[in-house]
Formats: C-alpha cells, sequence, structure tokens
C-alpha cells in the first residue's frame, strides 16, 4: 500500500504536527475519489475474471462479459454480489481453502492471517506484502488521528488474525511493548503500562471486563494516565461500560469496525462515525431485499470492494452489515464516507411476532448491578420463534433467583416479551464464545 513504504513515520518526522497522517488522500474532493475507485476497479475485473476460479464462475452464471465493464456505472450494474455462505458452498464443494478467490499462487503470498470466525468459521485472508501487511498498513492514517508519533510506546496486541502489527509498528517509527496482553493477563499488563508508559493499546471486550476487575487493587485512571488513546473492537461497549472507560477511567476511546471485511473503518477525534477509506474499499450501501442503492442518511447493507488487495480481493460482498451513512465533509475535515453500524442482518428476532431488537435487550440487561457489563446472548434456532430465551452473565455471588425475577421484568417491560432466562457467571459465558475476540449476541442452542 501506498501509505506505507520503509520508515514512514520517521521520514516524515520533522513535520509530526500536521493534522493529517496523508492530507492529499484523506481530503480529497470526492470527485476525484469516484474517478480513482472507477480506475482501479477497471483494473480489478480482468484480473479476477482471469485467475478466481470463483468469480469466473459466479460472473459467467451472470452472463458477465469483463470487457463490457468499462466504468464504475457499469461495475455496479453487471457485476454480481455475494455472501460469506457462497464463499463455504464454494469452498466445500471444491476443498479449496481459499474459496477459489486467490489469485496469485499460494507460495507468492507473503502471510495467511484470518478473521475472527465471530459469525462461523474463520475466512483466510491471504496477503501480499512488502513492507507492512495491507491491514495494518491502512490504519496508518487513525493511529496519527488517534494522536501517536515517532517514539512513542504501544502495547502490541495479541491474537492471531488480521494483520501482523509487530513490523507495522516499528516501521511507524514506534516503539512495540511485548506482553501477554490477551485474556487472563491483567495483572501482567497494568503492571507493563505502569512501567513503560505507553501512548497506545487495544481494547477489546474480554480485555475490558478483565480489566473491570483490578479497580479495587488499581487506581486504574492513574494506571491509563499515560495513554493518549485507545482503540476498541470486537463489540460494542454498551452505555454503562463506555462511561466507565471514558469517564471513571479517562480514557479516550477510538472504537472501530469491519469495513465488509476489506479492512477496517475508525472514528475520528470528532467521534461521529467510522471513516471508510474510499482510495482502499469501494463501499455501496443497498437495500438488502432489492439490490438498490439508499439514500445518504438511511439503512442499507454495506456492500464492500477491496481496491488494493493484490491476493484475494472481495468484490461486490455483501458484509450483512447494517449501517447508515454520511458523504458529508466529516468536522475532521475528511472527505471519506462515514458509517455507523446498526446491525446485522439476521439478529432481529420475531417473538410470537413482537420484533425484539438487540439493543433493547440490552438497554433492559444493563439496568441491573449485577449485570451491568451487558454481555447475553440470544438464543434461537431461527430468526422467528416462539420463545424469547436469553443467557446472561453476572458478576459477584447475587441472589440468582431474585435476579432472574427482575430481569425478566426489566426485559419484559422493555421489549414486550417475557423471556426465558439462563444465568451463567460472565467468566462461563465468555469461554461459551466461538471467537476469542468478538462475542456474538445470537447463537444457536
Amino acid at each position: 500500500m501506498e501509505a506505507i513504504q520503509a520508515r514512514t513515520f520517521e521520514r516524515n518526522g520533522d513535520d509530526s504536527s500536521r493534522r493529517f497522517f496523508q492530507p492529499d488522500i484523506e481530503t480529497m474532493p470526492r470527485e476525484r475519489l469516484r474517478a480513482l475507485q472507477e480506475e482501479r476497479v477497471l483494473s480489478l475485473v480482468p484480473v479476477a475474471f482471469e485467475k478466481s476460479p470463483f468469480y469466473r464462475e459466479l460472473w459467467s452464471a451472470a452472463g458477465v462479459d469483463p470487457s463490457q465493464v468499462r466504468s464504475l456505472d457499469d461495475f455496479i450494474e453487471k457485476i454480481p454480489t455475494f455472501t460469506k455462505d457462497d464463499l463455504r458452498a464454494f469452498r466445500d464443494r471444491t476443498g479449496d481453502p481459499f474459496a477459489g478467490l486467490l489469485q496469485v499462487p499460494v507460495e507468492g503470498l507473503t502471510s495467511i492471517m484470518s478473521t475472527s470466525g465471530t459469525t462461523g468459521t474463520p475466512e483466510l485472508l491471504p496477503e501480499i506484502w512488502d513492507v507492512a501487511p495491507p491491514l495494518p498498513a491502512c490504519s496508518a492514517r487513525d493511529l496519527w488521528e488517534l494522536g501517536l508519533r515517532p517514539g512513542d510506546r504501544v502495547i502490541v496486541p495479541a491474537g492471531t488474525f488480521r494483520g501482523f502489527f509487530d513490523t507495522f509498528y516499528q516501521e511507524m517509527g514506534l516503539i512495540p511493548v511485548y506482553v501477554d496482553s490477551w485474556i487472563g493477563h491483567g495483572a501482567e499488563v497494568l503492571e507493563a503500562i505502569q512501567r513503560y508508559r505507553p501512548a497506545y493499546m487495544q481494547l477489546m471486550m474480554p480485555t475490558v471486563l478483565e480489566l473491570e476487575r483490578f479497580e479495587k487493587t488499581h487506581d486504574i485512571r492513574e494506571v491509563f494516565s499515560s495513554l493518549k488513546g485507545a482503540a476498541f473492537a470486537g463489540q460494542p461497549l454498551g452505555a454503562a461500560l463506555a462511561r466507565k472507560v471514558r469517564e471513571d477511567w479517562g480514557l479516550e476511546l477510538f472504537t472501530y469496525a469491519s469495513a465488509g471485511d476489506t479492512g477496517t473503518a475508525w472514528e475520528c477525534r470528532q467521534h461521529n462515525g467510522y471513516h471508510l477509506w474510499e482510495d482502499l474499499v469501494l463501499a455501496e450501501f443497498l437495500q438488502p431485499d432489492s439490490g438498490r442503492a439508499v439514500a445518504d442518511g438511511e439503512v442499507g447493507e454495506l456492500v464492500a470492494t477491496d481496491l488494493d488487495n493484490q491476493a484475494a480481493p472481495l468484490i461486490r460482498y455483501r458484509s450483512g452489515d447494517l449501517v447508515r451513512f454520511d458523504r458529508d465533509l466529516c468536522g475532521c475535515g475528511r472527505s471519506h464516507v462515514r458509517q455507523w453500524v446498526i446491525g446485522r442482518l439476521g439478529d432481529e428476532t420475531v417473538v410470537q411476532g413482537v420484533q425484539v431488537v438487540l439493543g433493547e435487550v440490552w438497554q433492559a440487561i444493563e439496568s441491573q448491578e449485577e449485570t451491568h457489563d451487558g454481555m447475553f446472548q440470544i438464543i434461537r434456532e431461527s430468526r422467528v420463534t416462539d420463545r424469547l430465551r436469553l443467557r446472561i452473565g453476572y458478576v459477584g455471588q447475587p441472589d440468582l433467583n431474585d435476579l432472574r425475577d427482575r430481569l425478566r421484568i426489566t426485559v419484559s417491560a422493555q421489549v414486550g416479551v417475557e423471556p426465558e432466562i439462563e444465568l451463567v457467571p460472565v467468566d462461563s459465558l465468555l469461554e461459551r464464545s466461538s471467537s476469542v475476540a468478538k462475542f456474538p449476541r445470537v447463537v444457536k442452542q
């Protein structure tokens, strides 16, 4: 990616006070953005048809002739969309671990990462890179916005998915602090922060829940006082935990979300939506049923196309994410579209004709002291069901019968359906999760 070449941050270090990491790109006029997207799309289509078995099969079945795709409008009109289920079906049928997307020989890859696997089997993310992997590299603009500059210390995020950050941080001129920051190592993380005074760390829901337990033995606000900010991803925090982190712990959180599995979309300092980098991803917002584009400010499904992926690009990939979006200039000065994640297709549950929304259940559950973390799951076999079954995590040693009765009353009042409630300790609930990074809110028994 153009954003990162060898020692990019150090090379620009004498201008570290500038507002944007790449001002020409981040504030690019929208007509220039569209022209750049068109140029990249027209280069992408013929290569994908020639080298990707999945696209060749999908597009041929739809009667697509790549030579007839001569504009961005042609691309949107002629190229069919697809879902993750289509990839899984291709992989199951052919045995191809890359689901027919790979456009280069395996030996030409630099690394193979994966998605987090929250909604099913993790998908492979093959990468080709020189100095830094594409996904971390595209975060350079976001980390600069957060306030990171050459010489800052950062705690390296743990995990095996979505990119290799270690070398990337060094190429940014940052100083990685290597500490096992994953689940079960809260004490070591706090000790490392106190000793090395980093400027940045990555948080996820399990990490926040674990660090919360040290409030009785540590002044968490003082521990975190060296941080310019912290990134948060995986699942929304919920109102109660968000207030705790921001107000009690004094942390400025920069949350981010998926850009339809083509990368990530981060908040800026305005904290008013997630910026999608449109020089790297073509984002469409479509009605899930009709496939027609929705207007700015309305809710649509994010359909994403990789514009910088040389190995296995996603092309008109239906993400399943329901988002609201705005193409107006952001208060931060960036011109790239912003999105707000509303939910996922299929997460809404219809119980005896009543539509039950995750956010309403969440609000009811976090109103109780023992369940204020908002850790719960809806258990169902299908979207339409006769019962609202909830598995709810609690902390401490409450009277479970009393807690269950209180939750039943608050949930019923909020959503209009009386739930069946299974109470489990929060730790046990997290252990049941299929993903170590994210917490699925809707699960099958």
